[in-house]
């Protein structure tokens, strides 16, 4: 196999990097995220989930501490809550509620203003057991789309997406995915991509409209590192993938060729990146391994999410 060639290469500037005064000393017990933080000792946190509300502050969780922390543009951190779970993805509503995806409790909702959290779904369709979720991405119209990873990987390729319509009715999509991650729709929201992390790839699942089954093939197959984590989409449809292991983002165009190549110099392990800014070319990216956000600027502006759209009553 052929390695990838971008047409560039970037070197990010670092943003910020959570303060000392918030590092944990000791790992908690019994946490499914430790047994990945626990392999980068000192980090004192493992940082995911980026996401920008309407006054630019960025959100990013810290999923073995059960922690969420909101960073203002002058790059104050604000610890928001600390509570018994482990929060991975988080993305904000229209209205302003925060989802947030929860390893240990499911599908959860944060009041960012009160600092209170509650379960919003707690199981899959029928009542089956989440194995531990992952990422989340909103629709245009308010349907929420999540991916439940857990464990799984080549050896059990059972991990599940599904959809939760603004309605409340949760559809299962996939469920046999190695290690769904991230996820996306493309403009006309007919398509999802999911980073597929422990196949290394990023699926295009085309949703059926005419009640079939959605179609679900590769997309990008990469090398190297772990596999693809946090997803973004630019206005060009163009997909940001960022790729855990190798401390990289990539930036491919909507066919999937590869422009542009983020390359940190001294972290592998970066896991995901939100588009922010002004004009929203600012690609934040986060390094897990050492706690840091970084920036790159990038020529396409990043695709307008639902959380900036016309607000929604509840």
């Amino acid at each position: 196999m052929e390695p990838l060639q971008p047409t560039t290469t970037m070197v990010p500037e670092l943003f910020s990097e959570l303060p000392s005064r918030f590092r944990k000393k000791a790992m908690p017990a019994g946490h499914a995220g430790s047994a990945t933080a626990s392999s980068m000792p000192g980090a004192g946190c493992f940082l995911e989930g980026p996401s920008f509300d309407r006054q630019g502050r960025l959100y990013v969780t810290d999923i073995p501490y059960g922690r969420i922390f909101r960073i203002s543009p002058a790059a104050e951190w604000e610890l928001v809550i600390e509570y018994d779970g482990e929060p991975n993805g988080l993305k904000i509503h229209s209205d302003g509620r925060i989802f947030v995806a929860d390893r240990k409790q499911g599908l959860m909702v944060l009041d960012g203003t009160r600092g209170t959290i509650a379960a919003v779904v707690s199981h899959g369709p029928g009542g089956a057991q989440f194995k531990g979720l992952n990422d989340l991405f909103f629709a245009s119209n308010g349907d929420l789309y999540f991916t439940d990873y857990g464990r799984t990987g080549l050896h059990d390729p059972t991990g599940c997406v599904y959809r939760y319509t603004a309605s409340g009715r949760i559809d299962l999509l996939a469920d046999n995915v190695p290690g769904p991650n991230g996820l996306v729709l493309n403009g006309k929201e007919n398509v999802l991509y999911i980073g597929a992390t422990r196949a290394n790839a990023v699926w295009r699942m085309h949703l059926a409209s005419d009640g079939y089954l959605p179609r679900t093939g590769t997309f990008i197959q990469l090398s190297g590192g772990l596999g693809p984590d946090g997803l973004a989409m630019d206005e060009n449809d163009g997909l940001a993938v960022v790729h855990a292991g190798m401390g990289a983002v990539w930036i491919f165009d909507r066919r999937g060729e590869p422009l542009h190549r983020i390359q940190l110099a001294d972290s592998d392990f970066v896991t995901n990146c939100a588009y922010g800014g002004a004009d929203r070319k600012t690609l934040y990216i986060v390094d897990s391994e050492r706690g840091r956000i970084f920036t790159a600027r990038v020529p396409t502006p990043g695709r307008a999410l639902y959380s900036h759209g016309e607000a929604r009553e509840r």
